[in-house]
Order: C-alpha cells, then structure tokens, then sequence
C-alpha cells in the first residue's frame, strides 16, 4: 500500500453536534465500566454505547432502519463479550464499530474486496486523529493559542479565588454547618481522579473514541508513470520467467509426490514403520513444518500467477499449478491427521488445539488460491475472502470454553477412564482455570474406586480452584454467560465429588 501522511478532507465540525460532549460521556462511561474492572459484560455494554455515540454524531446516516441495522450489527459482533472476555472477541468487537462508523461516514468501500486495505488506512489514523484536530481547532483566527492570553487570562482570575477562599474559611469560622461540610469532603476521593494510569486510560479511550467519532481515511499517494516505466517485467530466462516456472513446478511436484505417497502408505494406510518409530513420532515430527512447507508454497503460488505473468499464457504451468494446490490441501489434511494421532498419545492441549484451527485455515486459503485462479480473480479478493474465513473461525471460537473442551476431552480419554490412552495431566488441567472444574468432577465421578492416590490429588485441586473461581469479583460489571454457567453447575448434584 503506498501512502502518504495526506488526509482524505475532513468532516466538518458542526455547531451543536454533540460530538464533544458524547466524546466526554463516552470517556466517563468507560471509567466507570472498564477501570479498575475486570472484563465482563462492561465491554459489551460500552461497545454498544460507543455505536450509539457514533449512529447519533453520524449526521449522514438519516434512515432510522439503516441506523437500527448497523446497531443490530454490532450487538452480534460483540455478542462474544457477554460469552467471556477474549482476544478474538475484542478485536471483533471493533472491527464492527470501524464498519459503523466507516458506513455513518460514507467512507465504506463498494466493493467487500477492499474492505482490509479501508480499515488499514483507517487505522493508520487513529493515534494521531485527536491530536490532529485539537491543532487545527487552535490554529483557526477565533481559536489560536497564544501563551499571552493564557496568562491574562489566569491573572483575572486569581483575586476572585484569594478572595473567595478568604470568604468561605470566614464563614467556616462563623457557620458549623459550613465547617461540619467543609471537613466532611473527602479529598483522597478526589485525588484519585489524579491517578497516571487513570488519566492515561482516559487518554487512550478519548483518542480511540473520537477517531471513531470522526473517521477519517489515509490518503493514497498515486503511482506516478516514471515510477512504473521502471517496473521489471520476468523475461522468459528470468528468475521468474516461464523456463524457471516450469522447472520448478515439475521439481516441486514431483517433491511433493514423494511426501504424498509416504503419508498415503504410513499415515493413511497404517503401513508399520521402521524399528524404534511409532506412528505418533512419525506424526508429531510433520504437523508443524508441513504447515509451514504449505505456507511457503501458497506465496510461491501467488507470484507464479500473477496478472500477466507466465501463468497466464501456458497452460501446462496453470496444470502444474493446479496440482501442486492439490498436494498442498492433502499435505494440509495429512497434518490434521499426524496432530490427531499425536493427541491420542499424548493428550490435548490449548496449542494443539491452535494448531489445529491454524491447519485448517491454511487449508482454506489453498482452496480460496485455486478458486481465485480459476474464477481469475484479484489478490483483492483472495485477501478479503481470506479475512473472511479467518473472521468466521475467530467468531466461532469466541463462543467456545476451550480449556472445557479439553479438560473434559483429557478425562475422557484417559488411561484412568477409558483404559486407553495417556494417564491424565492434572497439574496440566489445573493450569486452564475454574473452566475444568466439571470435567474434573466427571473425572472423579467415574474414577475406580482404587486410584486413590488420583482421587486425593484431583480433590485438592479441585479444591483449589473452586475458591480461586469463589474470590472472583462479584461486581454486576464483570459478569459473564462461562461464569454463570460454571456457578450454576457448582449448585448442581453434579458438582459433588464422590
């Protein structure tokens, strides 16, 4: 993307608008909701206040149903938050209020396919957005700064106050209720507005806010013709050109091949392996670096097919290509089956499960790039339709107790439950939090009676974490949908450890 520090004009400032004062109720709420908090249900309900801040200061957007739409919008995108606080959560979260705003600003691209480069240029205008029109608010004839103003200004008021303060400790002396309230105003209460860290988390509210508030895009600088008579265009020998594309497609796909029919025999059809390897060894040594071997081959893809490259005028590099996405969608598959075999070994964990949304994402934009080839469209679309599926799977995943899901998946298939698999991790268990407190009681539910070394253990963890979720804050701001479904379990006859 090549921009410059130009803005795109901005939205003029009307008298009455409301902007600053919704900025200033906006910055209060989220003192009030978020600091000094833990994160709960107050993000969801400052997300929609900020959505609201920005459909009623959003003077273009004049259809109450368009205005309704965009907030019904919002409440699903945030829908996450009241589930629990996450990462992907929040990050959806403001992608959506981005999209208000863009769309209340008329900024919003006609085409979804350039979507990320808008929200891009919109991000590179945050930080400074505030400041930026603080400076130009100053600079205007009937605004300008002057250090001279300034101190008439606070010279004309600094008799009154002397005087007043004479006249209110005058009145102290002759009024006890006067001094009964003067001494009765706690000071302490007051300088804790003072705080660095709270005026800092101001700050960061206010500059986020407002450049919602008043969005405004990065300008694009355009490409000038010296700038592209100077473009390298691959001749046939070149490094890219269409000799050097065709040997490395049959060199990589003949590679490729080699590994295909390695997993087909081993991994898919259960062939034995050689003395001192198991089938987990052999799946646990490919799932990451084939992940990374089909990443590698997803960009070279992408400049083989390039617009007016040699792809587009041979079809035996476009069949080689074809192929060789194929392969890379089985090596995908292949790795989700090696991290498979490798869980039945060895348990599940947060990063396997990672690892495992991650194989299929990669696996996705295979398809998408074979599909942008065929269909013969832009790297815009791959992009947005990338982000896409990359949206969905966080959007999903925000809803999902993960550390639940694996607790309960871990004691399911323990060696102590199902007589198969690895003995349970609990000193791995426990480190996931109050989450796999019911799995934990299934685990001691159906334990056998003669663990009782398990059974001890698993009790005092157990334990450990029930009031570690009980010491939690009980502030209405920091509920959540996992808490109450967790404390609802633990009033439940299933909650109790026999």
């Amino acid at each position: 993307m090549d921009a410059t520090g130009t803005l795109t004009p901005p939205i003029p400032l009307r008298r009455g608008s409301g902007r600053i004062a919704a900025l200033l109720g906006l910055v209060a709420l989220a003192d009030f909701l978020i600091f000094g908090q833990q994160p709960g249900i107050n993000l969801f309900l400052f997300a929609l206040a900020v959505c609201a801040g920005i459909l009623l200061s959003a003077g273009k957007i004049r259809a109450p149903s368009m205005a309704a739409l965009l907030f019904g919008f919002s409440v699903l995108a945030s829908a996450p938050l009241l589930e629990a606080p996450s990462l992907a959560g929040t990050c959806l979260c403001f992608s959506a209020l981005i999209a208000v705003a863009l769309v209340g600003a008329r900024v919003m691209p006609r085409s979804l396919t350039g979507l990320p480069l808008v929200f891009l240029r919109f991000a590179l205008v945050i930080p400074l957005r505030l400041a930026d029109d603080i400076r130009k608010y100053l600079k205007t004839p009937a605004k300008r700064f002057s250090f001279t103003v300034l101190r008439q200004g606070v010279g004309l008021w600094i008799m009154p106050l002397v005087l007043a303060a004479v006249f209110v400790f005058l009145f102290a002396a002759a009024n006890p209720l006067i001094e009964i309230a003067l001494r009765s105003i706690d000071f302490a209460v007051l300088l804790q507005f003072l705080d660095l860290w709270r005026m800092g988390f101001w700050m960061m509210i206010a500059i986020v806010v407002w450049a919602l508030l008043r969005p405004r895009l990065k300008r694009r600088a355009a490409r000038s013709q010296a700038g592209r008579a100077f473009m390298i265009v691959p001749t046939r020998n070149a490094p890219l050109g269409h000799a050097s594309l065709l040997r490395s497609l049959l060199l990589f796909n003949a590679l490729f091949a080699v590994q295909t029919l390695l997993d087909l025999v081993y991994l898919w059809g259960g062939a034995d392996l050689p003395d001192h390897m198991s089938h987990a060894e052999y799946a646990h040594r490919g799932a990451y670096p084939l992940i990374a071997t089909a990443l590698l081959a997803a960009g070279f893809v992408l400049v083989a097919m390039r617009r007016g490259g040699p792809g587009d005028h041979s079809s035996l590099i476009r069949g080689l290509v074809h192929a060789w996405i194929g392969q890379n969608i089985l090596l995908c598959l292949s790795s989700m089956l090696r991290l498979g075999l490798y869980v039945e070994v060895y348990s599940l964990t947060e990063l396997r499960v990672a690892a495992g949304l991650w194989m299929g994402l990669v696996a996705i934009g295979l398809v998408l790039i074979l599909l942008r080839i065929l269909l013969n469209r832009s790297n815009e679309w791959l992009i947005a339709a990338n982000l896409a599926s990359l949206i969905a799977v966080l959007y999903i995943s925000a809803f999902i107790d993960f550390p639940a899901v694996i607790a309960r998946f871990n004691v399911v298939h323990s060696r102590e439950i199902s007589q198969e698999g690895p003995p349970l991790d609990l000193d791995y268990l426990s480190s996931l939090g109050p989450s796999v407190i019911p799995a934990l009681d299934l685990y001691l539910q159906m334990l056998p009676g003669y663990l009782v070394d398990k059974r001890n253990q698993a009790l005092a963890f157990r334990y450990y974490l029930v009031r570690d979720f009980e010491r939690r804050p009980r502030d209405w701001r920091n509920w959540t949908f996992r808490a109450a479904r967790l404390e609802t379990h633990l009033l439940s006859p299933a909650a109790i450890a026999r």
